[in-house]
């Protein structure tokens, strides 16, 4: 037996070997998903409708087989309160553009409490999907196969402005949102924060900039194949 294959039996050989599986199961998970999202992305009904549960299936069964613990994915309430100076943030932001939004004339939002629930209690529950699939299916295993915080950070939000394409406005609201967020998800591990910035900012985009403009906030085959006479706000 030669000395490549002793190593190779070695502990220390199993350890690498180890590392290696696991590499190659963060990348395929990663890779499967993604590609799943950004096939419902540019898809078209029946198919989307498939393909969106097809994705939701599949990240839900790895977040659960590789589950990396509740404190981990922020999703227990460590940092919430060190982190809440985010959503104050996000606020006084929003009121910012609704004030120039309100004199150039481009404000618009539903009239009442109860209206402007039903219009975006949706969009409250899709930002925190948002940041769990930025945060905790994406980054999570960036950090893993790249080992390198800055590097995963880039790399996660460049994933995460690609998926907005080709909407201009989206893809520089993703690029500022997505490098802050992961940023200040490796200070705070606390993603409700931040899934209640993201659907302050992202209903501010809503109401201040025309649906004409930024076809309604879609993304992927909705974008290019928006009329704007088909949807109002």
């Amino acid at each position: 037996m030669d000395l490549l294959s002793i190593d190779r039996w070695s502990p220390r050989g199993a350890e690498n070997r180890a590392a290696t599986e696991l590499k190659l199961r963060d990348f395929l998970e990663l890779a499967i998903g993604y590609g799943l999202i950004l096939l419902v992305i540019w898809t078209e009904n029946p198919l989307q409708r498939w393909l969106y549960w097809a994705s939701v299936a599949w990240i839900l069964l790895v977040t659960a087989l590789s589950f990396d613990g509740w404190k981990a994915m922020g999703l227990d309430l460590a940092g919430l309160w060190r982190s809440l100076w985010v959503v104050g943030i996000a606020l006084l932001a929003a009121m910012a553009a609704i004030v120039l939004a309100s004199r150039f004339h481009t404000l618009q939002h539903p009239r009442g409490f109860v209206a402007f629930v039903h219009r975006f209690w949706g969009y409250g529950i899709w930002a925190f999907m948002q940041q769990f699939l930025l945060q905790d299916f994406v980054l999570l295993r960036l950090l893993r196969l790249l080992t390198d915080k800055k590097a995963a950070v880039i790399a996660a939000t460049a994933l995460f402005a690609i998926a907005h394409l080709p909407s201009p406005i989206l893809i520089s609201a993703t690029l500022i949102w997505g490098s802050v967020a992961c940023l200040l998800f490796l200070k705070y591990r606390n993603i409700y924060t931040l899934a209640v910035a993201h659907a302050i900012l992202g209903i501010c985009v809503a109401i201040t900039i025309p649906g004409h403009v930024d076809h309604n906030m879609r993304v992927g085959r909705g974008y290019l194949t928006y009329n704007s006479r088909s949807f109002v706000r």
